[in-house]
């Protein structure tokens, strides 16, 4: 007799727990122990959610603790009308632990271009070397191929370090056609080097 009052009882206290909605509503409003019946509530399924897409167990307790903090914080953006209130939850968690592997998987990415940044690589300074003098060289024949006025208007500002007005003042000739001289003779560089624009 006693198992079937404890039954009913049961039914009854079922039947008038508030619905998460509800709940909801009431969290918004910044009840603390509508918070925490929530929480009863949707707690399990939400940790179980975040852990199947983490796997580690202490970075989902992490994660589901900050989608409660959230909850409580948004509450007040839940839409009744746009969907259940379970599926907001777990659309949050849901978000909250994909966030989660993206933030982990950018610091590993990070931390390996940093790694591959500082790793010192082996140098052949032979190759180093010859690379350099073939470049030269190149740049050296396509140098001649300017006009001797192109030639010192390029040699003054890139190798020696001369401003437009410096070249200007140096070879004693107006800044406009200083720099009409550069532009020349860097198209006609570009093109004998063959360098893409």
């Amino acid at each position: 007799m006693l198992d079937l009052m404890t039954a009913e009882f049961d039914l009854d206290a079922s039947s008038t727990a508030p619905s998460k909605e509800e709940l909801l509503a009431r969290v918004a409003d910044g009840d603390q122990t509508a918070f925490g019946e929530l929480y009863d509530q949707i707690a399990p399924r939400v940790l179980g959610l975040v852990k199947r897409v983490l796997i580690d167990h202490a970075q989902s307790e992490e994660v589901t603790q900050e989608i409660f903090l959230e909850i409580w914080q948004t509450a007040s953006r839940y839409e009744s009308q746009r969907g259940g209130a379970s599926t907001w939850i777990m659309t949050m968690a849901h978000r909250r632990a994909i966030d989660r592997i993206r933030s982990s998987q950018a610091g590993r990415d990070r931390d390996t271009k940093i790694g591959i940044r500082d790793l010192a690589v082996p140098y052949d300074h032979v190759a180093e070397t010859v690379e350099v003098k073939i470049e030269h060289e190149r740049v050296e024949k396509a140098m001649s191929r300017l006009t001797e006025l192109q030639r010192q208007a390029v040699s003054l500002s890139y190798f020696s370090g001369y401003s437009h007005r410096e070249v200007a003042d140096h070879l004693h000739i107006p800044l406009g056609t200083v720099k009409t001289r550069l532009r020349d003779g860097l198209i006609r560089l570009r093109d004998e080097l063959g360098v893409a624009s």
